[in-house]
């Protein structure tokens, strides 16, 4: 495994990200030294808050949220995925595997051995950050689920995985324009064109991503997200996520230990917090899939928020969290 790590000069001077860099050292599979980044800001005694980003974002998507948390007296520990940010980046698309990720990110929680910890997780931080909730739950006193899933066998029964399977190979080489379209469009192929595009299409781009999923428009914010990856050698893990998402039929037993994340999850003690935004096109609908299987949870939808609703709507997803926090 040949390991990236992306230079410091890349990240002088980011707009409104003012915080220390933490650094934590895990092994790949094969005993591969890594080192991965972390936020840990506000007071130290302070409840402890886990905030996961996804794909192909990183800790600066909670730049405007921190702030508020930590003035809320919250300590705010925000990581970066391995491949993402400022922590190292395994070069190769095959270095990247689902359960790899679950693994790294159970490496860094058992090593700063926090608890009573709130997670926040959205995008694939919730695909990891929930499958990492189960392995540790006595570790967790609070779960927020926003814009992601946990694709089991119930959601992705065997047949439609099938199906989805055979339409794969049909699906055209997008470009980021043909995406939006499909996510706009509600079809349910859209996430099979995301998925090529991500990883097949020449033209894939972070820039472009943010295009698709998000208003951003401020060139200062669009550098931000595009300054882990100096170039294209940097991005196999950007470019790998969405075919992780346990769809197709190769994917079984992903789904299979997505369901024991479920088993654990349904049977928490803790309390948990539904708060979906009400224009994502990627999760649309997703948040009826946990109130279903978590009937206690409390529920908030964030209005006028796309995916990344820690950008779109920074201030009322904190409110939202130090609300729900503070009642217990």
């Amino acid at each position: 495994m040949q390991i990236l790590r992306t230079p410091d000069a890349q990240f002088a001077d980011l707009f409104d990200y003012p915080f220390a860099p933490n650094y934590l050292g895990i092994s790949g599979p094969d005993g591969e030294a890594m080192r991965m980044h972390y936020l840990d800001e506000g007071p130290k005694d302070g409840e402890p808050v886990l905030c996961l980003h996804g794909q192909p974002s990183w800790s600066y998507l909670y730049r405007k949220m921190i702030p508020a948390l930590t003035r809320a007296g919250y300590r705010v520990l925000a990581p970066d995925l391995i491949g993402f940010g400022k922590s190292d980046k395994p070069d190769a698309v095959a270095d990247y595997t689902y359960g790899r990720h679950v693994d790294w990110l159970n490496q860094w929680l058992t090593a700063l051995d926090l608890s009573a910890l709130t997670l926040v997780c959205q995008d694939w931080g919730g695909l990891i950050g929930l499958r990492v909730a189960a392995d540790q739950i006595g570790r967790f006193k609070r779960i927020v689920v926003a814009n992601t899933g946990l694709p089991g066998t119930a959601m992705i029964p065997d047949e439609m995985s099938a199906f989805l399977g055979q339409m794969y190979p049909a699906v055209p080489v997008p470009d980021a324009s043909m995406v939006r379209e499909q996510f706009q469009s509600g079809g349910p192929g859209a996430f099979l064109y995301w998925v090529k595009y991500a990883s097949e299409s020449p033209a894939f781009s972070v820039r472009d991503v943010f295009a698709i999923l998000s208003g951003v428009s401020d060139a200062r914010i669009l550098d931000g997200y595009v300054a882990p990856f100096p170039d294209d050698r940097y991005i196999a893990g950007a470019r790998q996520f969405p075919a992780l998402v346990p769809l197709l039929p190769q994917h079984k037993e992903e789904r299979l230990a997505n369901d024991r994340a479920w088993a654990v999850l349904e049977a928490f003690k803790g309390r948990t917090l539904i708060a979906f935004s009400d224009a994502d096109p990627v999760t649309r609908g997703g948040d009826a899939v946990f109130k279903a299987r978590i009937p206690g949870a409390d529920c908030v939808t964030i209005q006028n928020g796309g995916h990344f609703l820690q950008e779109d709507q920074p201030a009322a997803f904190a409110e939202a969290i130090i609300a729900f926090m503070r009642q217990g």
